[in-house]
């Protein structure tokens, strides 16, 4: 979606970073390679797939068996599709 996002504002004129800031989620290895190349948030995925494992051999060995909530802290990979903005006269 981040993309397409770039890819309409650069239909109607506008220049991503310098008018406008857009940000993805779910970062790839390949969006470093887009143009301009995309800032996005990125999931701990190996992070979560090891507490995913971890929590169900537990319920499945009967070690836990009530509802658990976990929480991961996401990462900000800035690259160039963000800025500063575009100043305007107040």
């Amino acid at each position: 979606m981040a993309l397409g996002a770039i890819r309409a504002c650069r239909d109607r004129g506008l220049s991503v970073p310098a008018d406008v800031s857009v940000v993805g989620f779910d970062d790839s290895p390949l969006i470093a390679f887009t143009d301009p190349p995309l800032t996005t948030v990125r999931k701990p995925i190996g992070a979560m797939a090891s507490a995913a494992v971890a929590t169900l051999l537990e319920e499945i060995n009967g070690i836990r068996s009530r509802h658990i909530e976990l929480m991961f802290q996401p990462e900000l990979v800035v690259r160039r599709s963000t800025g500063s903005g575009p100043l305007v006269n107040r």
